[in-house]
């Protein structure tokens, strides 16, 4: 074989290794998840270990969906190991006809077996990927599945995908169903340990999505001072409408009841609850089977194209907008709006980068013709929430049209439009975004000792001049209008708004791959990152979904003694790094870091800028519902839950006293 590279000719000598029918290396049984697991689950991080949950659990839900099982208990055990137990039909056991052996096993190790390819058994079910609970045995060193089935008690057990026995009837039983404990492998995934919060969330916006489930959740692994363990039980019998209440539970409401629909049409059952507040942001949430569809689909356009077309004919007949004087688009109907949209669809298409996208074009005219005859009906029967709307898309009309002038100022000052970058920011030399890296450091004291510590080349500074607005309270005009947060806009390269969506965001010009908060590690600077994250999860969510913001962590101590001298990124670092420097704790020099401004630049460089001693945070969105809450409650008007929340996250929080 030859070789032509930067104009040298080089020689491959193939002669000990001929590329044969023997090179071709066929993977038996789950051994091609094993090797590649990040095709089947996303990731070997955090995000894949929870996954494996969330695919035992909707196995459940599908019986549920079937009408077959109504209870579902989750359990975290020490080690982190992991049971879900429902009261579904119980796989079947006997013997499978084709693969001649037990149908549990056929199920629990190939791919693409399983009832959710027969539309006799599931007419919908979460994942038809046939994929599921066979990954999660492949990518476990235990597996044990238990049928209750027949008045009867089956057991198989299995290692890394592979059966350890045949089936077994191990007793008798009273109860129907399935239950699978498995151990995930730790020489798999990076970091084995469950977040109870994070599997707290998915059970909570199952048991939304399918009304009547009886879905509990039990940590096993610290017991609680009374000897039980921490337990939650999640069960809605309002389904959709108490789902919509849960996520404007921050939110100051400006109608008493939530607008619920539901209908099915084409065979595709759908479900739509919406209610509007005072807020200025759009919070829609879709799901389909009850997979979260973030990044939208038919279902979804659906919904807008009858919203906007049923309250603007309604506006128009009352001839709002000639006596308001104002033009009113679709963005005026979704802002301060919560709305969550389920559909049911057979043969779901997905697309789009993370396969979270809804293709089906069905889809689109069954909840536009569901949603368009049912709120029409709803403005009809209650005119008095009608004129409430129609009052709240005027005052959003208004606030577009000056939003767009702000807009378009923000617009005027990018790279791009001759005004250039904002005056305070120090660039990198590097034009790649991939390389290039924007920290957003709180005030210039910081800023100018960051713009001397940094390297030139990738990293830029762009210092924030105290805090930033909150978003979460501010008119959409008063936020383009806010001079840092124009200076965010221009310095990242991006541009923002089209005549559909006036806050769509387009990163074809985005000019840092990498975006960094830098803020004082006291009550301040956590304060200003978190005005920081929320201005991103409300305007450049597409940010934080491509993984290019971060959160830089600066210590908190530098110790010496002598010669010696370490920093210590938190309390119980600084306890470890005082014992190991003087067991007798004493001659250690501690020195407490107020603010990035006490350090100098060599200083800020060896423990925040240097990528290979600095600790960067990745900000990620596992849970948009529950992301949403969070920002709304830290960011809102209503004191008690957010004082309720960080009592409850004190032992995570840094207390500058």
């Amino acid at each position: 074989m030859w070789v032509f590279a930067l104009g040298k000719t080089i020689q491959f000598y193939m002669s000990q290794k001929q590329y044969t029918a023997s090179s071709i290396q066929a993977l038996e049984g789950m051994e091609h998840v094993r090797l590649r697991p990040s095709m089947y689950i996303g990731d070997v991080g955090v995000r894949g270990l929870h996954h494996l949950v969330y695919e035992v659990v909707d196995n459940s839900i599908d019986e549920a969906l079937a009408g077959y099982c109504d209870t579902i208990l989750v359990t975290i055990h020490e080690g982190e190991s992991i049971s879900v137990k429902d009261n579904g039909r119980g796989i079947p056991v006997d013997l499978h006809e084709k693969e001649q052996k037990s149908a549990l096993e056929v199920v629990m190790t190939k791919i693409g077996a399983g009832g959710k390819f027969d539309k006799d058994s599931y007419k919908v079910s979460g994942g038809l990927h046939g994929v599921g609970v066979s990954c999660v045995n492949a990518l476990s060193t235990l597996l044990v599945a238990t049928v209750s089935r027949d008045g009867k008690l089956y057991q198989q057990k299995y290692s890394e995908g592979k059966a350890l026995a045949d089936v077994a009837e191990i007793g008798t039983t009273d109860e129907r169903g399935t239950e699978v404990f498995f151990q995930p492998d730790g020489t798999i995934f990076q970091e084995l340990v469950y977040n109870y919060d994070t599997l707290a969330a998915r059970m909570r916006e199952l048991a939304f999505l399918n009304r009547g489930i009886t879905i509990t959740l039990v940590d096993e692994r610290e017991p609680n001072e009374d000897g039980s363990f921490p337990t939650e039980v999640f069960h809605s019998e309002g389904g959709l409408r108490e789902f919509v209440e849960y996520i404007d539970g921050n939110r100051e409401s400006i109608m008493e009841n939530v607008i619920f629909m539901e209908g099915e049409r084409d065979d595709i059952p759908v479900e739509v609850a919406m209610r509007y507040n005072t807020s200025f942001t759009e919070n829609l949430h879709s799901y389909v089977n009850n997979i979260n569809t973030h990044e939208g689909g038919t279902h979804l356009a659906g919904f807008r194209r009858a919203l906007t077309r049923t309250l603007k004919k309604y506006a128009d007949d009352l001839g709002i907008p000639a006596k308001e004087k104002v033009e009113i688009t679709g963005d005026d109907f979704r802002e301060g709006l919560t709305a969550v949209i389920s559909v049911k669809v057979m043969e779901p298409q997905f697309e789009g980068q993370t396969k979270t996208k809804l293709g089906n074009s069905e889809v689109s005219g069954a909840v536009d013709k569901i949603v368009g005859e049912m709120l029409t009906n709803f403005l009809e029967e209650n005119p008095l929430e009608a004129k409430i709307i129609v009052q709240k898309v005027v005052l959003a009309a208004k606030a577009r049209q000056a939003a767009k002038k702000a807009r378009e100022m923000v617009q005027r000052k990018s790279p791009m439009g001759g005004s250039g970058l904002p005056g305070k920011l120090s660039d990198c030399s590097s034009k790649d975004p991939a390389e290039s890296e924007l920290f957003l450091v709180e005030g210039d004291s910081a800023g100018g000792t960051a713009k001397q510590g940094r390297d030139r080349h990738f990293q830029a500074i762009l210092p924030l001049r105290g805090k930033i607005l909150n978003v979460e309270k501010s008119m959409l005009h008063k936020v383009y209008d806010n001079e840092e947060i124009k200076n965010i806009y221009t310095a990242l390269g991006v541009s923002v708004g089209t005549e559909e969506d006036s806050k769509a965001l387009n990163m074809a010009k985005l000019r840092y791959h990498k975006v960094v908060i830098m803020t004082d590690a006291d009550i301040d600077g956590s304060h200003i990152s978190t005005l920081i994250l929320t201005f991103f999860f409300r305007f450049m969510k597409e940010l934080i979904e491509n993984g290019y913001i971060y959160i830089a962590q600066p210590p908190l101590y530098l110790l010496k003694k002598g010669n010696k001298k370490v920093y210590a990124y938190n309390e119980k670092e600084r306890e470890e790094f005082t014992l190991e420097m003087a067991p007798d704790g004493k001659g250690v020099e501690v020195q407490r870091y107020k603010g990035l401004g006490e350090m100098n630049p060599e200083q800020l460089w060896e423990t925040t800028l240097n990528p290979d001693h600095r600790i960067l945070k990745q900000v990620t969105i596992d849970n948009a519902v529950e992301a949403d809450s969070v920002f709304s409650m830290l960011m809102g008007d209503e004191v008690p839950p957010r004082r309720e929340f960080i009592e409850k996250n004190a032992k995570y929080a840094k207390i500058d006293v």
